[in-house]
């Protein structure tokens, strides 16, 4: 990767070279068929998946791979410009001067009159009476209006839970939601036992939601820990599948006891390399 404090490109010559890429490639008559054939819809996954490529590079430290992570997701928000534009919906520059409006709006302390001497708990109901005031001109009056129902459902639960918190619809402390946790897996069990698979779903979404809500509460992001949750399990179930290897034989060809045992042997392992 080419060294930033050497290599000084100019920003706003390569975002133009990458808007007039696009608009070459979506030419009805000379440009690629595929991205000819895009549409708002088909593109709105890959942006989706950009988004969580750049965040595993990042996970990772792969910093070298960071600047083609970025360029692919800013590619998502050419390609929407360009078909917006050519839908005479809007543009590039529109994107651009949105978010720029939005970030000055947001930030009276730094680009206005207000003072930056202030607590983050001072910041965090400023920062939500300026979002009241952006969701009224939108007509959304609602506590919840707003949360992206796009977002993946773990996140989602969390910013719905924000959301009420800010206006006083919360939880005391983690204690609480622990003990409404027991009330949910009781309530779980009992669905599975004596209801239908709907009322099992409904209680088993119930759980979930009140698992984010410990979450928010702890400070963790429940995302975040699923996919490091994930990982682990991936690490420790390949050593399983490799110790086996070693003897010749698959998964298949063992047991529960015997992977069970070189699972542990795994996590030990783990534990020992720190």
């Amino acid at each position: 990767m080419a060294d930033p404090t050497t290599t000084r490109r100019d920003p706003a010559a390569e975002i133009t070279r990458l808007i007039d890429i696009m608009a070459a490639l979506r030419d009805p008559q000379t440009g690629c068929p595929w991205d000819v054939e895009q549409t708002f819809a088909t593109i709105a996954p890959y942006t989706i998946e950009e988004a969580h490529e750049v965040e595993d590079a990042i996970q990772r430290q792969a910093w070298d791979e960071l600047p083609g992570e970025l360029g692919d997701l800013l590619l998502q928000v050419v390609f929407q410009a360009q078909i917006a534009r050519e839908d005479g919906m809007f543009d590039f520059a529109d994107c651009a001067a949105a978010i720029s409006d939005k970030l000055i709006f947001r930030h009276p302390h730094v680009f206005g009159d207000e003072s930056r001497d202030k607590s983050a708990e001072q910041q965090v109901k400023d920062w939500e009476a300026i979002k009241a005031v952006e969701r009224a001109g939108k007509a959304e009056r609602g506590t919840l209006d707003g949360v992206a129902l796009g977002l993946p459902a773990l996140t989602r639960a969390v910013k719905l839970q924000n959301r009420a918190a800010r206006v006083g619809f919360d939880w005391p402390g983690p204690g609480d939601v622990l003990a409404k946790i027991t009330e949910e897996t009781a309530e779980l069990v009992e669905a599975r036992d004596e209801l239908g698979p709907e009322a099992l779903e409904e209680e088993f979404g119930d759980l979930m939601f009140v698992m984010a809500n410990l979450a928010r509460h702890l400070k963790i992001d429940p995302e975040l820990a699923l996919r490091r949750a994930n990982a682990k399990f991936t690490r420790r179930f390949q050593a399983i599948e490799a110790a086996l290897a070693g003897k010749g034989r698959r998964p298949e060809d063992s047991d529960l006891a015997e992977m069970d045992r070189l699972w542990d042997a795994a996590k030990v392992a783990e534990k020992a390399a720190g």
